[in-house]
């Protein structure tokens, strides 16, 4: 009988304690999950916080996601206030001092990058403003490299067993990511003056990036959902401006975008705007092919 207490207690060993355990990290978006995937491999295992159905400045600390931060070696966000709502609530519920914004298991994606619209004064009456900034950085490709270097630095710092694997996927995902941006910039040039809508200001870096001319947003203030009256005024004020497309995400209601479309004969489309937020976006790579292929179907 001993023996057999040997043998269950052996066995119960091996199945309670892997074999090999994974670098854990949660991301608070999926474009920064599938970055980590890229340069992290087998390496690695990364959550994302959020899904590309979601909107990301309304999410619920739940005690799911609470736990998967209470394990977590890194959090990467987007940072500039775009989780406000309810990261700190998360970090602070999750009690991992090493992840808490300040420390090396903690990475802001927005402090790599150029900010656009960084506001010179604070009013709440102007909506959901973002003090630092339009924080929806991913929508410009150009944006990830740097937010890589920094990625695969912070992995090399905090898993430095693993840096010389996690060196050379950085190495080929950088030339790879070099060579698809040149290729979508290309073909982007085709789409400099397109005059678009959209629902939220969130495609200010795609704006930029691709040389498009967005005349109005539907929202009268970011955040606020846009009344009649509204967007009554905003069809008087876009008539003469030919407007191609209007541009809306997975998770934003369909209802005001339909209602203009059926009054300036432009069509609706739902722009990729994350991992995940439309079929066939199932990585970064995936992400802007599928963005400039739509893009391109209303080129003028």
């Amino acid at each position: 009988m001993s023996n057999l207490f040997r043998l269950l207690a052996v066995i119960g060993l091996l199945v309670s304690t892997p074999a090999w355990a994974a670098f854990r990290i949660v991301a608070c978006e999926p474009e920064w999950a599938s970055l980590a995937e890229a340069l992290g491999g087998n390496d690695v295992k990364a959550e994302s916080a959020t899904t590309g159905l979601q909107d990301v400045h309304h999410i619920q600390a739940r005690p799911s996601l609470i736990a998967r931060v209470r394990r977590a070696d890194l959090v990467i966000c987007t940072g500039a206030g775009l989780e406000s709502g309810w990261l700190p609530l998360l970090l602070r519920q999750a009690g991992n001092p090493k992840i808490q914004p300040g420390q090396p298991g903690f990475l802001a994606a927005s402090e790599y990058v150029e900010m656009l619209e960084v506001p010179v004064s604070l009013d709440r009456s102007q909506g959901d403003v973002h003090p630092y900034g339009n924080p929806h950085i991913q929508t410009d490709p150009r944006n990830i490299l740097p937010i890589a270097d920094a990625l695969v630095e912070r992995l090399v710092t905090l898993d430095p067993e693993n840096a010389d694997d996690y060196r050379g996927r950085h190495a080929a995902f950088t030339t790879r990511w070099k060579e698809s941006v040149k290729g979508w910039t290309r073909r982007g040039a085709a789409l400099n003056g397109m005059t678009i809508v959209t629902h939220h200001n969130s495609w200010v870096y795609l704006v930029t990036w691709l040389g498009l001319n967005e005349v109005a947003a539907l929202e009268p203030k970011p955040g606020i959902e846009p009344s009649a009256g509204h967007l009554a005024r905003l069809l008087d004020s876009i008539g003469g401006h030919g407007v191609r497309l209007i541009i809306r995400t997975s998770y934003q209601s369909a209802r005001a975008s339909e209602w203009l479309s059926g009054r300036i004969d432009a069509p609706v489309v739902i722009l990729p705007h994350t991992v995940g937020s439309v079929d066939n976006t199932d990585n970064l790579f995936d992400l802007y092919e599928v963005m400039l292929t739509i893009l391109e179907r209303h080129a003028p």
